[in-house]
């Protein structure tokens, strides 16, 4: 199975520290929501890849990624750097080649 691009460049950008191109990944309304804490468009996605995220020296390791009935994506990552360890999973809802959502949950 292949994992949508925008998925792919969520991985890479973080790993590159490109934040620019991570925010770009983002739709106009998007949500990303971090354990339960909501960051709505791309200005608030921008902050908080500033305080959990790139700023945070964050690297990405796929474990898995598995296409939702509802045909959003849940991809496992194992996160590394000055903030978060461990896995999580991620559910991403892709629409054309950016995200529309992005739900970190609880391992």
């Amino acid at each position: 199975m292949t994992i949508p691009t925008v998925i792919t460049n969520f991985i890479t950008t973080t790993n590159n520290a490109d934040s620019t191109g991570f925010v770009a990944l983002f739709t106009a309304d998007a949500v990303l929501n971090d354990w339960g804490t909501e960051y709505h468009g791309p200005s608030e996605i921008a902050k908080w890849n500033q305080t959990d995220n790139i700023g945070k020296q964050s690297h990405f390791e796929l474990v898995a990624a598995t296409q939702n009935d509802n045909g959003s994506w849940t991809v496992n990552l194992t996160v590394s750097g000055n903030g978060f360890n461990g896995t999580s999973p991620f559910q991403m809802t892709v629409v054309g080649e950016q995200l529309q959502s992005v739900q970190i949950l609880p391992d």
